[in-house]
């Protein structure tokens, strides 16, 4: 195993602490699919080997953590995981990286992207997830080419096809494969087959990037993600696992599991305002609805969820 940073390695956050919000530890198979989780394992195992060599996009969540084991596994050096630090990565989500690859065996690179250089992502658009992820296929299609990889990967499962992603497009257009996909995996496969090979992120909660926190149209500024990244992660302190804190200006608008709302209002909401606050938000709200993962897709028309994900 080896491990390389092109730059220096952010400090450890404080440990992660268990809590409200932790995934399903007995995820629900799907009815349709009859195979075990050892065939569908192996399925999995099948279609990283036929890559032949691989460079993945390592973001330190269930999904692209499970590839990336699997991939070293069966290609062994033939396998770089590669993890890109930017500003709208979260401190805690590069530290992770970092472990989690040091715990698995797996070859890791850190890379660091310049997505906040296009001001077509400061801008913010609907379609910004897009401009993120073709700067990053950008630079794994070239590491590959320059380093003989026959192919990039990513972390992306059946489930994901549902939801509005217009990452889906750069991905399609870099020719980058999606070995969950290709072994008709859904999440709770994932988290299954990676609580079955012991490895950390199997019971992770989901972890968009930071920038999925402002509001589609409002500009993404470096200082917004510390914020957002310190804000989240002050509630993490408490005892919190999956949240978000969305950006609204002067107001934060915390998200949490509906079962912890009460809990929180009742034991935590006066910390987390003074945390908060600190942080140079002027006001802290609790969202009612609790979390939704990507819920700042709502206020999306119909017909930009419908369409094909990704382009304008």
């Amino acid at each position: 195993m080896r491990i390389e940073l092109d730059m220096l390695t952010p400090s450890a956050p404080d440990a992660p602490v268990c809590g409200l919000g932790m995934a399903s530890a007995t995820p629900a198979a799907r009815p349709d699919d009859p195979r075990t989780i050892e065939e569908k394992l192996a399925d999995l195992r099948e279609a990283i080997r036929g890559y032949g060599s691989v460079v993945v996009a390592f973001s330190a969540g269930a999904d692209s953590t499970l590839v990336a084991k699997v991939a070293a596994d069966v290609l062994g050096d033939r396998a770089l995981a590669v993890t890109s630090a930017s500003e709208s990565l979260a401190e805690r989500e590069l530290t992770e990286a970092l472990e989690y690859a040091e715990s698995l065996g797996i070859n890791h690179r850190v890379i660091y992207t310049q997505e906040l250089q296009n001001p077509d992502y400061l801008a913010n658009p609907t379609n910004r997830c897009y401009h993120c992820k073709t700067e990053l296929y950008d630079h794994l299609v070239v590491l590959a080419q320059e380093e003989g990889y026959a192919t990039v990967a990513n972390g992306l499962n059946l489930d994901d096809l549902g939801d509005y992603r217009p990452g889906l497009q750069a991905a399609k257009e870099h020719d980058v494969r999606a070995p969950l996909q290709e072994a008709g995996l859904i999440k709770a496969d994932v988290r299954a087959i990676s609580k079955l090979l012991d490895v950390p992120t199997w019971d992770k909660p989901a972890m968009a990037c930071l920038s999925s926190r402002v509001p589609y149209g409002e500009s993404i500024t470096p200082e917004k993600l510390r914020q957002i990244d310190h804000a989240e992660q002050a509630l993490r302190d408490l005892g919190y696992r999956q949240l978000r804190v969305r950006h609204h200006g002067q107001v934060a608008r915390i998200e949490l599991p509906t079962e912890s709302l009460v809990s929180f209002v009742t034991e935590h909401a006066a910390a987390a305002t003074e945390r908060l606050k600190a942080l140079g938000f002027q006001y802290v709200s609790l969202d009612l609805q609790g979390f939704r993962s990507g819920s700042m897709n709502e206020v999306l028309p119909a017909k930009t969820l419908a369409r094909p994900a990704g382009g304008s």
